[in-house]
Protein backbone atom coordinates (compact mmCIF):
# COMPACT_ATOMS: atom_id res chain seq x y z
CA UNK A 1 0.00 0.00 0.00
CA UNK A 2 1.13 3.74 -0.73
CA UNK A 3 3.31 4.99 1.56
CA UNK A 4 2.84 8.92 2.86
CA UNK A 5 6.62 10.79 1.87
CA UNK A 6 7.19 13.38 3.77
CA UNK A 7 4.77 16.26 1.18
CA UNK A 8 2.28 14.21 2.58
CA UNK A 9 3.55 14.62 5.84
CA UNK A 10 4.14 18.09 5.86
CA UNK A 11 0.93 19.22 4.28
CA UNK A 12 -0.82 16.84 7.28
CA UNK A 13 0.57 18.80 10.13
CA UNK A 14 -0.50 21.64 8.00
CA UNK A 15 -4.12 21.52 8.04
CA UNK A 16 -4.30 19.78 11.80
CA UNK A 17 -2.95 22.89 12.92
CA UNK A 18 -4.78 25.05 10.48
CA UNK A 19 -8.31 23.59 11.91
CA UNK A 20 -7.40 23.62 15.60
CA UNK A 21 -7.17 27.19 14.85
CA UNK A 22 -10.20 27.12 13.10
CA UNK A 23 -11.84 25.12 16.06
CA UNK A 24 -11.07 26.95 18.86
CA UNK A 25 -12.49 30.58 17.10
CA UNK A 26 -15.31 28.77 16.48
CA UNK A 27 -15.67 27.43 20.24
CA UNK A 28 -14.48 30.81 21.68
CA UNK A 29 -17.59 32.47 19.18
CA UNK A 30 -15.35 34.04 16.95
CA UNK A 31 -16.70 32.24 13.72
CA UNK A 32 -20.38 31.85 12.76
CA UNK A 33 -21.65 28.66 12.32
CA UNK A 34 -22.15 29.38 8.76
CA UNK A 35 -18.52 30.34 8.52
CA UNK A 36 -17.29 27.29 10.82
CA UNK A 37 -19.73 24.60 8.03
CA UNK A 38 -17.24 24.49 5.17
CA UNK A 39 -14.17 24.65 7.37
CA UNK A 40 -15.26 21.84 9.19
CA UNK A 41 -17.02 19.55 6.47
CA UNK A 42 -13.56 19.69 4.30
CA UNK A 43 -12.00 18.31 7.05
CA UNK A 44 -14.51 15.48 7.40
CA UNK A 45 -16.97 17.07 10.32
CA UNK A 46 -20.75 16.70 10.26
CA UNK A 47 -23.08 17.96 12.72
CA UNK A 48 -25.65 14.79 13.38
CA UNK A 49 -28.54 14.04 15.04
CA UNK A 50 -26.89 13.54 18.72
CA UNK A 51 -23.23 14.41 18.50
CA UNK A 52 -20.87 15.12 15.53
CA UNK A 53 -19.91 12.89 12.80
CA UNK A 54 -16.11 12.55 11.78
CA UNK A 55 -15.42 10.60 8.67
CA UNK A 56 -11.84 9.29 8.21
CA UNK A 57 -11.02 8.58 4.78
CA UNK A 58 -9.81 5.36 3.49
CA UNK A 59 -8.30 5.64 0.32
CA UNK A 60 -9.34 3.39 -2.16
CA UNK A 61 -10.46 0.82 0.97
CA UNK A 62 -6.89 0.05 1.70
CA UNK A 63 -5.67 -0.15 5.80
CA UNK A 64 -2.53 -1.98 7.91
CA UNK A 65 -2.77 -3.21 11.06
CA UNK A 66 -0.82 -0.23 12.47
CA UNK A 67 -3.81 2.04 11.18
CA UNK A 68 -6.36 -0.80 12.76
CA UNK A 69 -5.07 -0.08 16.07
CA UNK A 70 -4.97 3.48 15.61
CA UNK A 71 -8.52 3.52 14.94
CA UNK A 72 -9.13 1.20 17.89
CA UNK A 73 -7.74 3.88 20.10
CA UNK A 74 -9.88 6.79 19.07
CA UNK A 75 -12.72 4.76 19.26
CA UNK A 76 -12.17 4.02 22.88
CA UNK A 77 -10.78 7.26 24.19
CA UNK A 78 -12.04 9.62 21.96
CA UNK A 79 -15.80 7.85 21.13
CA UNK A 80 -17.94 5.22 22.73
CA UNK A 81 -15.89 2.37 22.28
CA UNK A 82 -16.58 1.57 18.14
CA UNK A 83 -16.69 2.72 14.85
CA UNK A 84 -18.25 2.37 11.70
CA UNK A 85 -17.93 1.88 7.84
CA UNK A 86 -19.33 3.35 5.32
CA UNK A 87 -20.66 2.47 1.98
CA UNK A 88 -17.44 4.68 0.39
CA UNK A 89 -15.35 2.29 2.48
CA UNK A 90 -14.27 4.94 4.94
CA UNK A 91 -14.27 5.40 8.83
CA UNK A 92 -16.92 6.57 10.73
CA UNK A 93 -16.40 7.84 14.14
CA UNK A 94 -20.25 9.15 15.63
CA UNK A 95 -19.37 10.03 18.91
CA UNK A 96 -16.53 12.46 19.01
CA UNK A 97 -16.54 16.00 20.99
CA UNK A 98 -15.61 18.73 18.89
CA UNK A 99 -12.95 20.21 20.79
CA UNK A 100 -10.99 17.29 20.23
CA UNK A 101 -11.64 16.69 16.84
CA UNK A 102 -8.24 18.56 16.12
CA UNK A 103 -6.33 15.73 18.85
CA UNK A 104 -7.91 12.81 16.93
CA UNK A 105 -6.76 14.89 13.67
CA UNK A 106 -3.12 14.31 15.24
CA UNK A 107 -3.85 10.98 16.24
CA UNK A 108 -4.71 10.06 12.72
CA UNK A 109 -1.93 12.01 10.79
CA UNK A 110 0.58 9.98 12.88
CA UNK A 111 -0.04 6.40 10.99
CA UNK A 112 -0.67 8.70 7.43
CA UNK A 113 -3.94 9.10 8.09
CA UNK A 114 -7.00 11.92 8.00
CA UNK A 115 -9.94 13.41 6.91
CA UNK A 116 -9.15 16.15 4.60
CA UNK A 117 -12.00 15.97 2.16
CA UNK A 118 -14.05 13.55 3.39
CA UNK A 119 -17.08 15.79 2.92
CA UNK A 120 -17.73 19.40 1.72
CA UNK A 121 -18.20 20.31 -2.02
CA UNK A 122 -14.92 19.15 -3.20
CA UNK A 123 -13.13 15.87 -4.47
CA UNK A 124 -14.00 13.09 -1.88
CA UNK A 125 -12.12 9.74 -1.32
CA UNK A 126 -11.50 8.08 -4.24
CA UNK A 127 -12.84 4.31 -4.09
CA UNK A 128 -12.48 1.18 -5.67
CA UNK A 129 -12.76 -3.03 -6.16
CA UNK A 130 -11.57 -4.23 -2.10
CA UNK A 131 -10.19 -7.13 -4.63
CA UNK A 132 -7.88 -5.03 -6.58
CA UNK A 133 -4.62 -6.61 -7.22
CA UNK A 134 -5.59 -10.05 -6.23
CA UNK A 135 -8.79 -10.67 -8.43
CA UNK A 136 -8.60 -13.55 -10.83
CA UNK A 137 -10.81 -10.96 -13.51
CA UNK A 138 -8.73 -8.36 -12.61
CA UNK A 139 -7.25 -6.71 -15.88
CA UNK A 140 -5.21 -4.06 -14.61
CA UNK A 141 -4.70 -3.26 -11.24
CA UNK A 142 -6.44 0.23 -10.31
CA UNK A 143 -4.52 0.89 -6.80
CA UNK A 144 -2.03 2.50 -8.49
CA UNK A 145 -4.35 4.57 -10.42
CA UNK A 146 -6.28 5.95 -7.49
CA UNK A 147 -3.67 7.01 -5.29
CA UNK A 148 -2.38 9.32 -8.26
CA UNK A 149 -6.10 10.48 -8.36
CA UNK A 150 -5.41 11.02 -4.69
CA UNK A 151 -2.44 12.97 -4.95
CA UNK A 152 -3.71 15.01 -7.72
CA UNK A 153 -7.01 16.08 -5.95
CA UNK A 154 -6.27 16.71 -3.01
CA UNK A 155 -6.40 20.52 -1.81
CA UNK A 156 -6.68 21.36 -5.97
CA UNK A 157 -7.27 25.18 -5.36
CA UNK A 158 -9.53 24.78 -8.42
CA UNK A 159 -12.15 22.50 -7.01
CA UNK A 160 -11.88 23.16 -3.67
CA UNK A 161 -15.85 24.14 -3.61
CA UNK A 162 -17.32 22.68 -6.47
CA UNK A 163 -21.24 23.38 -6.50
CA UNK A 164 -21.48 20.14 -5.24
CA UNK A 165 -19.67 17.18 -3.62
CA UNK A 166 -18.01 14.83 -6.21
CA UNK A 167 -17.09 11.03 -5.89
CA UNK A 168 -14.48 9.00 -8.22
CA UNK A 169 -14.61 4.69 -8.25
CA UNK A 170 -12.17 3.11 -10.25
CA UNK A 171 -12.23 -0.53 -11.30
CA UNK A 172 -9.91 -3.00 -13.04
CA UNK A 173 -12.11 -5.99 -13.17
CA UNK A 174 -14.27 -7.91 -15.53
CA UNK A 175 -16.74 -7.50 -12.48
CA UNK A 176 -17.29 -3.96 -11.31
CA UNK A 177 -17.39 -4.36 -7.51
CA UNK A 178 -17.04 -0.85 -7.29
CA UNK A 179 -20.23 0.73 -8.42
CA UNK A 180 -18.33 2.55 -10.46
CA UNK A 181 -21.50 3.89 -12.93
CA UNK A 182 -23.10 5.13 -9.79
CA UNK A 183 -20.35 7.84 -9.07
CA UNK A 184 -20.02 11.15 -10.72
CA UNK A 185 -17.13 9.65 -12.32
CA UNK A 186 -16.56 6.29 -12.93
CA UNK A 187 -13.51 4.73 -14.63
CA UNK A 188 -12.57 1.28 -15.85
CA UNK A 189 -9.39 0.16 -17.09
CA UNK A 190 -8.84 -1.76 -19.99
CA UNK A 191 -6.34 -3.37 -22.08
CA UNK A 192 -5.73 -1.29 -25.43
CA UNK A 193 -5.45 -3.35 -28.52
CA UNK A 194 -1.75 -3.41 -28.40
CA UNK A 195 -1.87 -3.89 -24.61
CA UNK A 196 -1.47 -0.71 -23.32
CA UNK A 197 -3.67 0.36 -20.20
CA UNK A 198 -6.59 2.84 -20.99
CA UNK A 199 -9.58 4.14 -19.47
CA UNK A 200 -13.25 3.79 -20.27
CA UNK A 201 -14.59 7.30 -18.53
CA UNK A 202 -18.30 7.27 -17.49
CA UNK A 203 -19.92 10.24 -15.88
CA UNK A 204 -22.98 11.62 -14.49
CA UNK A 205 -23.91 8.60 -12.27
CA UNK A 206 -25.51 9.30 -8.70
CA UNK A 207 -27.73 8.28 -6.98
CA UNK A 208 -29.85 10.40 -4.06
CA UNK A 209 -33.12 12.54 -5.08
CA UNK A 210 -32.79 12.23 -9.00
CA UNK A 211 -30.93 8.54 -9.22
CA UNK A 212 -28.78 8.30 -12.72
CA UNK A 213 -26.75 5.78 -14.41
CA UNK A 214 -23.84 7.11 -15.41
CA UNK A 215 -23.05 7.54 -19.43
CA UNK A 216 -19.77 6.51 -21.32
CA UNK A 217 -18.27 9.89 -22.07
CA UNK A 218 -14.79 8.37 -23.77
CA UNK A 219 -13.76 4.87 -24.54
CA UNK A 220 -9.94 4.01 -24.36
CA UNK A 221 -8.67 7.27 -23.34
CA UNK A 222 -4.75 6.49 -22.63
CA UNK A 223 -3.35 6.53 -19.54
CA UNK A 224 -1.30 9.59 -20.28
CA UNK A 225 -4.12 11.75 -20.74
CA UNK A 226 -6.05 10.43 -17.18
CA UNK A 227 -5.31 14.17 -14.97
CA UNK A 228 -5.25 16.16 -17.82
CA UNK A 229 -9.24 14.43 -18.69
CA UNK A 230 -10.86 14.65 -15.14
CA UNK A 231 -9.76 18.24 -15.26
CA UNK A 232 -11.33 19.19 -18.41
CA UNK A 233 -14.19 17.38 -16.59
CA UNK A 234 -14.08 19.19 -13.44
CA UNK A 235 -13.51 22.45 -15.25
CA UNK A 236 -16.49 22.14 -17.20
CA UNK A 237 -18.69 21.27 -14.27
CA UNK A 238 -17.57 23.97 -12.20
CA UNK A 239 -18.20 26.38 -14.41
CA UNK A 240 -21.69 24.86 -15.56
CA UNK A 241 -22.77 23.29 -12.50
CA UNK A 242 -26.28 25.07 -10.16
CA UNK A 243 -24.70 26.88 -7.33
CA UNK A 244 -28.51 28.29 -6.80
CA UNK A 245 -29.99 25.32 -5.88
CA UNK A 246 -28.12 22.00 -3.85
CA UNK A 247 -30.81 19.73 -4.80
CA UNK A 248 -29.91 20.68 -8.46
CA UNK A 249 -26.32 21.07 -8.47
CA UNK A 250 -24.43 17.42 -9.10
CA UNK A 251 -22.98 16.97 -12.24
CA UNK A 252 -25.92 13.93 -12.90
CA UNK A 253 -28.31 16.85 -13.53
CA UNK A 254 -25.88 18.97 -15.83
CA UNK A 255 -25.18 16.08 -17.92
CA UNK A 256 -28.96 15.14 -18.03
CA UNK A 257 -29.88 18.49 -18.87
CA UNK A 258 -27.29 19.25 -21.38
CA UNK A 259 -27.31 15.54 -22.64
CA UNK A 260 -24.58 13.34 -22.71
CA UNK A 261 -23.06 14.66 -26.56
CA UNK A 262 -23.11 18.06 -25.61
CA UNK A 263 -21.84 17.57 -22.46
CA UNK A 264 -18.70 15.24 -23.89
CA UNK A 265 -18.30 18.54 -26.86
CA UNK A 266 -18.13 20.83 -23.85
CA UNK A 267 -15.67 18.58 -22.16
CA UNK A 268 -13.07 18.41 -25.14
CA UNK A 269 -13.15 21.55 -25.99
CA UNK A 270 -11.83 22.31 -22.55
CA UNK A 271 -9.56 19.48 -23.14
CA UNK A 272 -7.85 20.20 -26.08
CA UNK A 273 -7.22 23.77 -24.34
CA UNK A 274 -5.64 22.12 -21.89
CA UNK A 275 -3.85 19.89 -24.09
CA UNK A 276 -1.19 23.08 -24.95
CA UNK A 277 -0.09 23.48 -21.57
CA UNK A 278 -1.18 20.53 -19.26
CA UNK A 279 1.57 17.66 -18.32
CA UNK A 280 1.17 14.17 -19.06
CA UNK A 281 0.93 11.21 -16.87
CA UNK A 282 4.38 9.80 -17.13
CA UNK A 283 4.89 6.57 -17.38
CA UNK A 284 7.69 7.39 -14.88
CA UNK A 285 5.22 8.95 -12.53
CA UNK A 286 2.88 5.38 -13.12
CA UNK A 287 5.80 2.95 -12.85
CA UNK A 288 6.48 5.19 -9.53
CA UNK A 289 3.26 4.60 -8.01
CA UNK A 290 2.61 0.79 -8.81
CA UNK A 291 6.10 0.07 -6.60
CA UNK A 292 3.71 0.99 -3.37
CA UNK A 293 1.57 -1.63 -4.40
CA UNK A 294 3.93 -4.35 -5.20
CA UNK A 295 2.94 -8.07 -4.26
CA UNK A 296 3.65 -9.40 -0.76
CA UNK A 297 6.49 -11.99 -0.20
CA UNK A 298 3.90 -15.13 -1.37
CA UNK A 299 4.81 -18.42 -1.24
CA UNK A 300 5.14 -20.53 -4.01
CA UNK A 301 2.27 -23.34 -2.60
CA UNK A 302 1.36 -26.94 -3.21
CA UNK A 303 -2.13 -27.21 -2.76
CA UNK A 304 -2.70 -30.69 -2.82
CA UNK A 305 -1.96 -31.20 0.84
CA UNK A 306 -4.24 -27.90 2.18
CA UNK A 307 -7.41 -29.40 -0.40
CA UNK A 308 -7.49 -32.62 1.12
CA UNK A 309 -7.02 -31.33 4.61
CA UNK A 310 -9.67 -28.42 4.09
CA UNK A 311 -11.76 -30.88 2.66
CA UNK A 312 -11.85 -32.94 5.97
CA UNK A 313 -12.45 -30.45 7.95
CA UNK A 314 -15.57 -29.18 5.54
CA UNK A 315 -17.03 -32.83 5.47
CA UNK A 316 -16.89 -32.71 8.92
CA UNK A 317 -18.12 -29.36 9.88
CA UNK A 318 -20.79 -27.99 8.60
CA UNK A 319 -20.53 -24.04 9.99
CA UNK A 320 -17.17 -24.30 8.39
CA UNK A 321 -18.30 -25.30 5.32
CA UNK A 322 -20.82 -22.75 4.90
CA UNK A 323 -18.07 -20.14 5.74
CA UNK A 324 -16.03 -21.36 2.91
CA UNK A 325 -18.52 -21.43 0.08
CA UNK A 326 -19.69 -17.83 1.22
CA UNK A 327 -17.04 -16.19 2.42
CA UNK A 328 -13.99 -17.01 1.01
CA UNK A 329 -13.37 -15.95 -2.91
CA UNK A 330 -10.35 -17.05 -5.50
CA UNK A 331 -7.43 -15.35 -5.99
CA UNK A 332 -5.06 -14.61 -8.41
CA UNK A 333 -1.82 -16.52 -6.48
CA UNK A 334 -2.34 -19.68 -6.45
CA UNK A 335 -2.64 -21.57 -2.75
CA UNK A 336 -4.17 -18.26 -1.29
CA UNK A 337 -7.72 -16.78 -0.83
CA UNK A 338 -9.29 -13.86 0.27
CA UNK A 339 -11.55 -13.84 3.14
CA UNK A 340 -14.71 -11.52 3.85
CA UNK A 341 -14.81 -10.91 7.59
CA UNK A 342 -19.11 -10.12 8.09
CA UNK A 343 -19.78 -6.82 9.69
CA UNK A 344 -23.42 -8.12 9.50
CA UNK A 345 -24.25 -10.87 12.77
CA UNK A 346 -27.75 -10.50 13.75
CA UNK A 347 -28.43 -7.74 16.76
CA UNK A 348 -25.85 -5.55 15.35
CA UNK A 349 -25.75 -2.43 13.37
CA UNK A 350 -24.39 -2.90 9.60
CA UNK A 351 -20.88 -2.20 9.40
CA UNK A 352 -20.18 -1.05 13.01
CA UNK A 353 -16.70 -2.34 14.56
CA UNK A 354 -16.04 -2.16 18.51
CA UNK A 355 -12.64 -0.95 19.28
CA UNK A 356 -11.59 -4.65 20.41
CA UNK A 357 -12.58 -5.78 17.29
CA UNK A 358 -10.50 -3.30 15.45
CA UNK A 359 -7.61 -4.98 17.55
CA UNK A 360 -7.68 -8.46 17.30
CA UNK A 361 -8.30 -7.68 13.08
CA UNK A 362 -4.75 -6.21 13.30
CA UNK A 363 -3.33 -8.81 14.93
CA UNK A 364 -5.21 -11.69 12.10
CA UNK A 365 -3.89 -9.42 9.31
CA UNK A 366 -0.09 -9.62 10.67
CA UNK A 367 -0.63 -13.36 11.40
CA UNK A 368 -2.63 -14.40 8.30
CA UNK A 369 -2.60 -11.40 5.69
CA UNK A 370 0.88 -9.32 5.22
CA UNK A 371 -0.45 -6.79 7.80
CA UNK A 372 -3.08 -5.30 5.51
CA UNK A 373 -6.82 -5.31 5.36
CA UNK A 374 -9.35 -3.84 3.24
CA UNK A 375 -13.37 -1.98 3.92
CA UNK A 376 -16.03 -2.73 1.20
CA UNK A 377 -18.57 -0.89 0.15
CA UNK A 378 -20.54 -3.52 0.94
CA UNK A 379 -19.44 -2.83 4.49
CA UNK A 380 -17.59 -5.55 5.79
CA UNK A 381 -13.68 -6.42 6.01
CA UNK A 382 -11.09 -8.54 3.55
CA UNK A 383 -8.36 -10.25 4.63
CA UNK A 384 -6.36 -10.25 1.02
CA UNK A 385 -3.92 -12.94 1.14
CA UNK A 386 -4.68 -15.78 3.32
CA UNK A 387 -2.97 -18.81 3.05
CA UNK A 388 -5.36 -21.92 1.87
CA UNK A 389 -4.14 -24.39 4.48
CA UNK A 390 -4.77 -21.74 7.23
CA UNK A 391 -8.28 -21.44 6.46
CA UNK A 392 -9.66 -23.03 9.34
CA UNK A 393 -7.85 -21.79 12.31
CA UNK A 394 -8.67 -18.75 10.81
CA UNK A 395 -12.03 -19.95 10.97
CA UNK A 396 -12.16 -20.66 14.42
CA UNK A 397 -10.18 -17.33 15.61
CA UNK A 398 -12.73 -15.76 13.95
CA UNK A 399 -15.97 -17.22 14.77
CA UNK A 400 -14.75 -16.51 18.75
CA UNK A 401 -14.56 -12.94 17.37
CA UNK A 402 -17.84 -12.54 15.78
CA UNK A 403 -16.60 -12.20 12.01
CA UNK A 404 -17.61 -15.64 10.97
CA UNK A 405 -20.92 -14.99 9.91
CA UNK A 406 -21.47 -17.21 6.20
CA UNK A 407 -23.90 -14.96 4.58
CA UNK A 408 -22.05 -12.82 2.33
CA UNK A 409 -23.23 -12.11 -1.02
CA UNK A 410 -26.83 -13.48 0.98
CA UNK A 411 -30.17 -11.37 1.85
CA UNK A 412 -28.58 -10.76 5.19
CA UNK A 413 -25.05 -9.05 3.74
CA UNK A 414 -27.13 -5.78 3.82
CA UNK A 415 -25.92 -1.97 2.94
CA UNK A 416 -27.73 -0.17 5.31
CA UNK A 417 -27.29 3.78 6.12
CA UNK A 418 -26.75 4.61 9.83
CA UNK A 419 -30.33 6.36 9.64
CA UNK A 420 -32.34 8.03 11.94
CA UNK A 421 -30.65 6.78 15.43
CA UNK A 422 -27.67 9.09 14.34
CA UNK A 423 -28.62 11.12 10.70
CA UNK A 424 -29.89 14.26 11.23
CA UNK A 425 -31.14 14.26 7.60
CA UNK A 426 -33.07 11.10 7.81
CA UNK A 427 -36.83 10.30 7.81
CA UNK A 428 -37.11 6.94 9.08
CA UNK A 429 -34.42 4.50 11.59
CA UNK A 430 -32.73 2.16 9.09
CA UNK A 431 -31.14 -0.27 11.89
CA UNK A 432 -33.68 -1.59 13.33
CA UNK A 433 -34.97 -2.60 9.84
CA UNK A 434 -31.93 -4.77 9.11
CA UNK A 435 -32.67 -6.36 12.66
CA UNK A 436 -36.00 -7.22 11.99
CA UNK A 437 -35.30 -8.77 8.40
CA UNK A 438 -32.01 -10.94 9.91
CA UNK A 439 -33.87 -12.39 12.52
CA UNK A 440 -37.10 -13.32 9.93
CA UNK A 441 -34.44 -14.82 7.28
CA UNK A 442 -32.02 -16.79 10.19
CA UNK A 443 -32.07 -20.41 8.63
CA UNK A 444 -29.17 -20.38 6.71
CA UNK A 445 -30.57 -23.52 4.84
CA UNK A 446 -33.43 -21.15 3.57
CA UNK A 447 -31.04 -18.52 2.89
CA UNK A 448 -28.69 -20.66 0.72
CA UNK A 449 -31.70 -21.11 -1.35
CA UNK A 450 -32.39 -17.72 -2.04
CA UNK A 451 -28.94 -17.58 -4.02
CA UNK A 452 -27.46 -13.89 -4.12
CA UNK A 453 -29.68 -10.85 -3.43
CA UNK A 454 -28.08 -6.86 -2.59
CA UNK A 455 -30.29 -5.77 -0.20
CA UNK A 456 -29.50 -2.04 0.58
CA UNK A 457 -31.61 -0.08 3.08
CA UNK A 458 -31.52 3.93 3.35
CA UNK A 459 -33.46 6.25 5.78
CA UNK A 460 -33.62 9.24 3.28
CA UNK A 461 -33.55 10.15 -0.08
CA UNK A 462 -30.01 11.18 0.28
CA UNK A 463 -29.56 7.23 -0.29
CA UNK A 464 -26.16 6.75 1.74
CA UNK A 465 -27.65 3.05 2.16
CA UNK A 466 -27.67 3.11 -2.09
CA UNK A 467 -31.33 1.60 -2.11
CA UNK A 468 -32.13 2.56 -5.53
CA UNK A 469 -29.23 0.11 -7.15
CA UNK A 470 -30.29 -2.64 -4.27
CA UNK A 471 -31.80 -6.18 -6.13
CA UNK A 472 -34.31 -5.11 -3.46
CA UNK A 473 -34.04 -1.39 -1.71
CA UNK A 474 -35.77 -0.14 0.99
CA UNK A 475 -36.36 3.64 1.59
CA UNK A 476 -37.38 5.50 5.22
CA UNK A 477 -40.19 8.23 4.11
CA UNK A 478 -42.15 10.52 6.66
CA UNK A 479 -45.63 10.24 6.56
CA UNK A 480 -47.11 13.00 8.64
CA UNK A 481 -44.54 12.35 11.71
CA UNK A 482 -44.37 8.48 10.99
CA UNK A 483 -41.50 6.22 10.38
CA UNK A 484 -42.59 4.36 6.27
CA UNK A 485 -40.63 2.51 4.40
CA UNK A 486 -41.09 2.32 0.57
CA UNK A 487 -39.76 -0.50 -1.01
CA UNK A 488 -37.94 -0.81 -4.90
CA UNK A 489 -37.14 -4.19 -6.84
CA UNK A 490 -34.39 -4.62 -9.67
CA UNK A 491 -31.43 -2.68 -8.75
CA UNK A 492 -28.30 -3.39 -9.84
CA UNK A 493 -24.46 -1.56 -8.92
CA UNK A 494 -22.81 -4.45 -10.89
CA UNK A 495 -21.27 -4.58 -14.54
CA UNK A 496 -24.46 -3.98 -15.46
CA UNK A 497 -25.73 -1.18 -13.09
CA UNK A 498 -29.65 -0.50 -12.92
CA UNK A 499 -32.14 1.86 -11.01
CA UNK A 500 -34.86 -0.51 -9.08
CA UNK A 501 -38.41 -0.04 -9.28
CA UNK A 502 -40.89 1.12 -6.79
CA UNK A 503 -43.50 -1.15 -5.42
CA UNK A 504 -46.00 0.90 -4.22
CA UNK A 505 -47.04 2.57 -1.32
CA UNK A 506 -45.21 2.58 1.92
CA UNK A 507 -45.05 0.18 5.15
CA UNK A 508 -44.82 -0.07 8.67
CA UNK A 509 -41.95 -1.12 10.44
CA UNK A 510 -44.13 -3.61 11.44
CA UNK A 511 -45.61 -4.89 8.12
CA UNK A 512 -41.42 -4.91 6.42
CA UNK A 513 -40.50 -8.44 7.45
CA UNK A 514 -43.70 -9.81 6.13
CA UNK A 515 -43.67 -7.67 3.22
CA UNK A 516 -39.68 -9.53 2.18
CA UNK A 517 -40.70 -12.59 3.13
CA UNK A 518 -43.64 -12.39 0.50
CA UNK A 519 -41.59 -10.68 -2.40
CA UNK A 520 -39.19 -13.87 -1.40
CA UNK A 521 -41.71 -16.78 -1.80
CA UNK A 522 -42.91 -14.92 -5.08
CA UNK A 523 -39.60 -15.15 -6.52
CA UNK A 524 -39.15 -18.74 -5.14
CA UNK A 525 -42.04 -19.74 -6.73
CA UNK A 526 -41.62 -17.86 -10.25
CA UNK A 527 -37.81 -18.70 -11.03
CA UNK A 528 -36.51 -20.81 -12.86
CA UNK A 529 -33.91 -23.75 -11.88
CA UNK A 530 -30.77 -21.66 -10.23
CA UNK A 531 -31.92 -18.54 -12.17
CA UNK A 532 -30.84 -15.96 -9.36
CA UNK A 533 -32.98 -13.03 -8.19
CA UNK A 534 -32.01 -10.56 -10.03
CA UNK A 535 -32.70 -12.38 -13.20
CA UNK A 536 -35.92 -13.81 -12.62
CA UNK A 537 -37.31 -10.20 -11.69
CA UNK A 538 -35.42 -8.92 -15.15
CA UNK A 539 -37.61 -11.61 -17.01
CA UNK A 540 -41.22 -11.34 -14.69
CA UNK A 541 -41.20 -7.80 -14.02
CA UNK A 542 -42.80 -6.06 -10.92
CA UNK A 543 -46.54 -6.93 -11.26
CA UNK A 544 -46.35 -10.25 -9.84
CA UNK A 545 -44.78 -8.79 -6.74
CA UNK A 546 -46.75 -5.88 -6.81
CA UNK A 547 -49.79 -8.28 -6.76
CA UNK A 548 -48.69 -10.68 -4.29
CA UNK A 549 -47.45 -8.28 -1.45
CA UNK A 550 -50.04 -5.73 -1.66
CA UNK A 551 -53.04 -8.97 -1.50
CA UNK A 552 -51.42 -10.21 1.46
CA UNK A 553 -51.35 -6.44 3.24
CA UNK A 554 -54.64 -6.01 2.65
Amino acid sequence: MYVYDHHDTNILQQRIAQFRGQTERYLAGELKDEEFLPLRLQNGLYVQRLAPMLRVNVPYGMLNSQQLRKLAFIAREYDKGYCHVSTRQNIQFNWPELAEVPDILAELATVDMHATQSSGNCIRNTTSDQFAGIAPDEVVDPRPYCEIIRQWSSFHPEFAFLPRKFKIAVTGAASDRAATKVHDIGLQLVKAADGSVAIDVYVGGGLGRTPVVGQLLRQNLPVEDLLSYLEAILRVYNLLGNRENKYKARIKILVKALGVDAFRDRVEQEWQALAQSYPKLTAEEVTHTQQFFTAPAYEQLSADDSVSAIAAEANANKAFSHWLVRNVREHKIPGYRAVTLSLKPTGVAPGDITDQQLVAIADLAERYSFGEVRTTHEQNIVLADVKYGDLFVLWQELKSLGFSTPNIGTLTDMICCPGGDYCSLANAKSIPIAEDIQRRFDDLDYLYDLGPIDLNISGCMNACGHHHVGNIGILGVDKKGQEFYQVQLGGDAGSNTRLGSVLGPAFSQHEMPDVISTIMQTYVDLRHPEEPFIDTFARVGIDPFKERVYAKAD
